[in-house]
Parts: C-alpha cells; structure tokens; sequence
C-alpha cells in the first residue's frame, strides 16, 4: 500500500503518543518521530496520527464511531463568535460538515441561552479520522465532538494558553455527585445539546447524569439522549448519527428508551463499578491494530491526495 504520499510528520501539531487523557498538555516543542519503515503490520494510528490535512472530495464517514475513517474532513476554525478550539496542536479539530455546522449552532445557542459566552471545544476528529495516538477509542469517522464544561471567556484566548489551559471537573472527588462547580447554566449546556435533533447521544459522568436526572424540569424527554459513561468528568462527548442513507457510515444501536434515570443509573454506583479490582495479573498484549482492520475504502483515504 503506499502511504507515503499520505503521511506528513504532524510535528508540533500532533498528539502525545503516551496520551490517555483529553486534557493532557504536551511538552513544549514536542514532535513525533519519525516513522521507520512502514510494513503491513504497522498500526493503524502511527499512520492517521501523521497525517496533517483532509483528503480532497465531498466529506464521507466510513465505517463506525471506533473502527473508521473520514473523507473530505472539513476544520472547525479555531476560533469563532460563540466558540474556541482548546488544544489545537492536536490537530484534532476536523469532522463532517455537518458537525462544524452543529457546533457552530449549538454554540451561538450556549450563547444566547446561557450566562456564558460560548463553548470551548475539545477533540473532534483527526484530519482522516482514524484511531489516534492516545486519548479517544472513537472520534474515528467525523461524527464526535468534546465539549468543556467549563465556560468561554468573553475574550480570545491565546494559542499558547490554549496548550496548558485546563477544563473544570465537576464531579465530586467520591464521585457520587457534581461538585460546587457545577451549575444551573452547566445544566442548561448539557439540555440544549440533547435537545438538538442531530444530535443522537451525549456521553456524560455517572454523577452528571444524576444531577441531570435531579434537576431537569418539565419536558425531560431529551433525558434519554443523555448517556452515562466512565471519565466525562470535565466535558461531554456529543455524537451526531450517519446521514440518512449513507452506506458507507455504520450506525450505532438505538439508545434504550426511558429517561435513564433508575436502575440502569444505580449500577454505576455500585461499587465494583466505582471502585474496579486490578486485574489478578497483566493482560497478554493485543496484536497491532492495521489498517488492514479497518473498512476497506480506509487505505484509499489514508492514500489520497
């Protein structure tokens, strides 16, 4: 396969290969090395992870949320009326046309509904989608965006600042709950982003989904779009749905209906969930992830011009 046209060393715009956090800051003047030979059994992210720009065409999500691609990326500038982009020497500011349109609506929403002055916006997707370095299992095919839950300032933040600038975490030290950091308008964030019809999942902290549950009045059928998982502490993952008959975009399943707020919440409580047992003894390293993994029509992604 020839991958070489494809790959440019992202340098000062790549991730930190020892990511495992969205937050993470990278070192000053940090670069990639440079790749050696490239083999067949070279991982997939050491390959998108170099990439530095879109391919050309009409933009196209290729397979699912963690095993894909994205074709003719389009970039979310860094810096807008009601939004600015938070660690954007990741190069992970890119996705479908369609989600540059819903943050940029979403956060002209923030604005105008909400005390703040817009939304600060973690990872989208990397300039090919693909897996990444370190950091996210999905964010593959141009469909996900991380959103802080700590309000934009009125003014511009610099570039440099926005490397070491961090995020709020809202949720207790326990766990159990948000913490004093958490409030009305953080609230109102998370509701007008279910609220929005493309938007089909927003992943949120255990402890977030139960003071949303606590605090939602009214109409709470958006509450069923509000999904709790592990992290998510500090920002919201949104996830917008395949387009409507798009054969090359894998979907995910349904979310189960109801507000999510009994029983299937307790179990996140627990705690075997809060308070996991290490592994009895070290788990036997999975093969390399290739691109021979991945959808087919993900080599030619990786390949074109």
């Amino acid at each position: 396969m020839r991958f070489a046209a494809a790959i440019v060393l992202a340098g000062a715009l790549a991730a930190m290969v020892t990511a495992a956090h969205a937050q993470d800051i990278r070192p000053s003047g940090f670069q990639l090395p440079p790749l050696g030979s490239i083999t067949s059994q070279t991982p997939a992210k050491e390959l998108f992870g170099r990439v530095t720009r879109p391919s050309d065409g009409p933009d196209r999500s290729i397979g699912f949320y963690s095993n894909g691609c994205l074709a003719g990326g389009v970039a979310l500038p860094l810096t807008g009326p009601t939004w600015q982009v938070m660690r954007p020497g990741r190069n992970r500011f890119y996705g479908r046309r369609k989600l540059v349109t819903f943050v940029e609506r979403f956060s002209r929403r923030v604005a105008s509904q909400t005390s703040w002055a817009g939304l600060l916006i973690g990872d989208m997707s990397q300039p090919r989608g693909g897996p990444m370095l370190g950091g996210h299992a999905s964010h593959q095919i141009g469909l996900d965006v991380d959103v802080w839950l700590r309000q934009m300032p009125a003014q511009v933040i610099s570039m440099a600042q926005r490397e070491t600038i961090m995020s709020t975490v809202v949720v207790s030290d326990d766990k159990l709950d948000v913490n004093r950091y958490w409030t009305p308008d953080t609230l109102q964030v998370i509701k007008a982003a279910a609220t929005d019809p493309e938007v089909e999942r927003v992943l949120v902290n255990p402890a977030i989904k139960k003071a949303v549950c606590r605090q939602a009045r009214g109409d709470r059928s958006w509450l069923q779009k509000v999904r709790p998982n592990r992290g998510h502490d500090y920002h919201m993952h949104v996830r917008l749905g395949c387009s409507p008959g798009e054969s090359s975009c894998r979907p995910q399943r349904d979310v189960t209906p109801g507000e999510g707020c009994g029983r299937e919440l307790d179990y996140w409580f627990t705690d075997a969930v809060l308070n996991p047992r290490p592994a009895p003894q070290p788990t036997k390293p999975l093969p390399p992830f290739t691109v021979a993994k991945m959808p087919g029509a993900c080599a030619a992604v990786l390949d074109a011009p």
